[in-house]
């Protein structure tokens, strides 16, 4: 999971409404080590996915090799088609982006709806993040409502595509969150780390690996072959 591909003195981005406004660090990948990441990928006998095959996949009860990744960003900055569409169209590989839906129309560095449909043309799907990046939990049940579906109908009005696939703004959900994405006609929906369903079972609740820009060819192996998981599931049961 990527957020921004900037480097790392870049000033803070901005989005209207989001709740973690200045952008950490943490969140950034320079182009460098983004390039760096998808070439080990590339030569390392990974088999690079679309997020839509995955899903394919999971409801046929399909047992992926450990080497298969999916490749998604959260937040839709602009970098991403400046500086990460061109690296993955060098490798050929799919990405998902989760877009903030009313982001394009509100604030500076994100991308922009001609950019979006560029990248719907050649090779990359996008998903709803919300209107606003607002945090499921924490809100009624008309105001979810209005977040999953109003970002749905606005993605999807622009594309002239389906929008299937869903991503919790700071991972965050709980039961009702899933039982409204679902009824909103998301096929499935992404946390993150803290997803607690780490062997992917239930499609409402896939977990997603978290990966910054230090990641060397050793901790990004760690990463993607389910140590990391394990490690993590090990510190939090002490």
């Amino acid at each position: 999971m990527y957020h921004s591909v900037s480097s790392a003195d870049i000033k803070p981005i901005f989005i209207v409404g989001h709740p973690k406004s200045l952008k950490l660090r943490l969140n950034m990948v320079s182009p460098q080590s983004f390039d760096r990441q998808m070439g080990f990928l590339a030569h390392h006998g990974y088999h690079v996915i679309s997020l839509d095959e995955y899903i394919k996949g999971k409801k046929e009860r399909k047992q992926f090799s450990f080497k298969t990744v999916v490749i998604t960003f959260d937040d839709g900055y602009e970098d991403n088609y400046t500086n990460a569409f061109p690296i993955l169209q060098k490798y050929h590989f799919p990405a998902t982006i989760f877009l903030i839906s009313e982001a394009p129309e509100t604030s500076p560095d994100v991308l922009n709806w001609q950019q979006i449909i560029d990248m719907s043309k050649n090779g990359i799907s996008f998903g709803s993040h919300t209107r606003h990046h607002a945090y499921l939990p924490g809100l009624t049940e008309v105001q979810m409502k209005d977040e999953l579906v109003g970002s749905k109908k606005t993605i999807e009005e622009h594309l002239g595509k389906t929008i299937d696939y869903f991503a919790y703004p700071s991972g965050g959900f709980n039961d009702e969150a899933k039982a409204m994405v679902a009824q909103a006609g998301y096929k499935a929906a992404l946390a993150t780390n803290r997803g607690f369903d780490r062997k992917n079972i239930d499609l409402y609740e896939l977990n997603r690996i978290h990966i910054n820009n230090w990641d060397n060819d050793f901790t990004l192996f760690g990463k993607l072959s389910g140590f990391y998981n394990s490690f993590r599931e090990a510190r939090q049961s002490h």
